[in-house]
């Protein structure tokens, strides 16, 4: 999903628009092809450290996804986290030194320093850890307006490039949005492992029912966000505002009535997906800016 979003914002928002528009862009075909491929790295190997902390939670919250000691060993996990983080540090360095930008490699090394202490330590602090993830997430779409868009940036350009930068930067807060809910979601959900793990998430702390009552709160922020948005810049456009009424909107409202009657693990893990897919919906709505800008 990080893939096919990073490829729909340079494919689907920013090349159809450099000539009508006249957006530049600084990467190659190539070139965005390996940033694409550290950021994946980078997550990828985000994902292994957390499944190597996980192990005993796992084999409590979801024993059959389990992979760490029953189909590669725990060294052979932690070589490989090492190696895709080389390689996902490397390239975003070989990537902002060709850009002439060397400071913009700080994002990659942050973004895998984020997901390091993210499994060993954050993820054991109430909503720290779920902000975090988050904020890497965001921080992958981002990415891409911060490395197509800023480096060619003049005087003459800026106007243009700072409208296609602040739409990449409202899905970058639409995906932070939607993370953290789920995030917190997932953390009810594997309420039973966290809890015998000494792991303090948000409804260990305060208990389910009350952990419910701040998601649903928090799930209401972006039905107002993503309403509001589409009524200010897409009112004219009756395809985009019926789009993201019923493949957007719709789900998170279904979302926010489900969560107050959600009381079981197949109910919470309903719900995740469901955020999920509507992520997914979301980041296929750039497919829409062919007709909201021409």
């Amino acid at each position: 999903m990080i893939a096919l979003m990073q490829y729909l914002i340079k494919y689907a928002l920013l090349l159809p628009f450099q000539e009508s528009h006249g957006v530049h862009i600084t990467l190659s075909n190539f070139n965005f092809f390996l940033m694409v491929l550290a950021t994946l790295c980078i997550a990828a190997g985000g994902y292994i450290i957390n499944d190597i902390y996980d192990v005993d939670t796992d084999k409590i919250n979801k024993p059959n996804q389990i992979v760490i000691n029953k189909y590669i060993a725990e060294k052979t996990g932690s070589t490989l986290f090492i190696i895709l983080n080389i390689i996902g540090v490397g390239l975003g360095f070989y990537l902002s030194q060709g850009i002439g930008k060397s400071s913009f490699f700080a994002i990659f090394f942050i973004a895998s320093a984020l997901l390091y202490i993210y499994s060993t330590s954050l993820k054991q602090i109430a909503v720290v850890g779920n902000v975090v993830v988050s904020i890497v997430v965001a921080l992958s779409i981002l990415l891409v307006g911060i490395f197509e868009l800023i480096p060619v940036m003049t005087s003459n350009n800026k106007a243009v490039q700072t409208t296609f930068l602040n739409i990449i930067r409202d899905y970058a807060i639409f995906a932070f949005m939607i993370n953290l809910v789920r995030e917190l979601i997932k953390d009810v959900e594997d309420i039973d492992g966290d809890y015998k793990a000494g792991i303090q998430t948000l409804p260990i702390l305060i208990g389910r029912e009350r952990a419910n009552k701040i998601i649903f709160v928090l799930s209401i922020v972006p039905i107002i966000a993503i309403s509001y948005y589409v009524v200010t810049y897409m009112f004219k456009q009756e395809l985009v505002v019926g789009y993201f009424l019923i493949l957007v909107v719709a789900p998170l409202i279904y979302v926010s009535i489900k969560l107050f009657s959600a009381e079981n693990k197949a109910q919470y893990n309903h719900i995740s997906l469901i955020l999920k897919l509507v992520m997914l919906t979301g980041m296929l709505s750039l497919l829409l800016y062919n007709f909201t800008l021409k």
